[in-house]
């Protein structure tokens, strides 16, 4: 039904980076960026220190003594300022996260605990929290410029930049804390959520790119030579490095398939890598590319977007929430994901070196699979809820006229398995059919 296609990386701009994972690892992180701001934060302050000094040095080579004490009586106004930052910014820090973890707690509650992640991810979110900490260090440091000395002849630092840039520091947190709390209320709204999710699992599909419909069968052709098994922790595959296996494999002169796919869990010991046409690279060559964490990501996940999505809608069905109409935003994107899928060829992913070679080779969810994740477990649900049954059929017609012949069979199974549920739950006639007109809106 269409599940046979491959998909060949070949050269051009989709090629795999060398550093993607690791991009995206970091993204997946709340730490980096705030310790690489504090990193900044010390370097900004180091550099402007350097330059008072150096400002000070010159004019007191050029005898300009009443220029420096007007600059020392400048920065004793401008100290006072940067005490009351330094000892204020840490207390508004903690408040200012303390609601948003609030705001975040009840926006998993009512959407999904996977909602965290938008907000880990968030740059905004890092950004504010970055330069918030910036700002809290660089006051501190800026503090310890200051000197007691009143005589121009023999004072050596007037922190005058350092002062200018605090302000700037402060000005910088002020304009992000109003985009942060914008930010943080839109996570609280469904609509934006699931845009996010939608969003994501678009540009995931455009970074793996698409290539041609292919003869054959999935895998490699030569015969299966060994297999690498897993080391270390059990957790779900996140992703794999791409670029460090595809020169493994060229190196070696054999062809990887990657055994499980993306989002499996995997145990230690399990095979990962089959190795096929040569020997088995060592274990050092192969070390660091297959990741494997705690949690699904969207790098390289093609399902994940769809899981979340029915998992929103699900819980946005059930008796104690009770709110169809979130349910058919769900419904809305489920189906755009699936129609930017339609035509895509699905089944198995080719990775091929400069010289056009077949180096890996990976499995990725057909489109029956996607459909059955992104409808099933919503139909089973929806039964007693005439909008989103309603929004269902209309979103399978919709598929129906992008779909090939070739991929009609499963949106047909799940129309007709609807239909039948409708008609043992709903016992009148009328209900049945208002429930059974596919309308885009739900009830619209």
């Amino acid at each position: 039904m269409g599940n046979e296609g491959q998909i060949s990386h070949t050269d051009g701009p989709r090629r795999p980076k060398a550093f993607s994972p690791l991009r995206e690892h970091l993204r997946d992180t709340f730490w980096f960026a705030p310790m690489a701001g504090l990193v900044g934060a010390f370097l900004l302050w180091w550099a402007a220190s350097s330059l008072d000094l150096e400002i000070i040095a010159s004019l007191q080579q050029e005898h300009a003594y009443t220029e420096v004490r007007e600059l020392v009586s400048l920065t004793e106004d401008t100290k006072v300022i940067v005490t009351t930052i330094s000892s204020a910014m840490l207390t508004f820090i903690g408040v200012v996260f303390s609601i948003s973890l609030v705001a975040l707690q009840m926006a998993s509650g009512q959407r999904t605990p996977r909602v965290v992640r938008i907000f880990i991810r968030s740059r905004i979110s890092k950004l504010t929290f970055t330069v918030f900490l910036a700002t809290f260090l660089f006051s501190l440091l800026v503090l310890t410029s200051y000197e007691s000395e009143p005589n121009p002849r023999q004072v050596t630092s007037v922190p005058v930049v350092q002062s200018v840039l605090t302000l700037m520091l402060v000005g910088l947190s002020l304009v992000l804390f109003v985009a942060y709390v914008s930010a943080t209320l839109r996570l609280m709204q469904v609509g934006p959520v699931v845009d996010r999710i939608t969003q994501e699992t678009l540009r995931m599909l455009a970074r793996q790119g698409t290539g041609a419909e292919g003869a054959g069968s999935g895998g490699p052709s030569a015969p299966e030579a060994g297999r690498v098994a897993h080391e270390g922790r059990a957790g779900v595959v996140l992703d794999v490095h791409v670029a460090r296996l595809v020169r493994v494999a060229r190196r070696h002169g054999v062809v990887l398939r990657l055994i499980p796919r993306i989002g499996d869990f995997v145990l230690p010991g399990t095979p990962v890598l089959a190795v096929h046409g040569g020997t088995v690279p060592p274990r050092r060559a192969l070390r660091y590319t297959v990741s494997v964490g705690r949690e699904r990501t969207f790098h390289q996940d093609l399902g994940l977007g769809l899981r979340q999505l029915s998992d929103i809608a699900l819980r946005a069905l059930s008796p104690a929430v009770n709110d169809p109409t979130t349910a058919v935003q769900c419904l809305d994107r489920i189906v755009q994901i699936l129609a930017a899928v339609a035509r895509r060829p699905l089944g198995t992913v080719h990775h091929r070196d400069r010289r056009g070679a077949v180096r890996l080779t990976q499995s990725i969810p057909d489109w029956t699979a996607l459909v059955d994740l992104g409808l099933t477990e919503i139909r089973a649900a929806a039964v007693h809820s005439p909008q989103t049954t309603r929004r269902i059929l209309a979103g399978i017609e919709d598929l129906l006229l992008l779909a090939p012949q070739g991929r009609q069979e499963p949106l047909l199974r799940h129309r007709t398995l609807l239909l039948q549920a409708i008609a043992r739950a709903v016992p009148a006639a009328a209900d049945r059919r208002f429930a059974s007109c596919p309308d885009r809106q739900g009830i619209g």
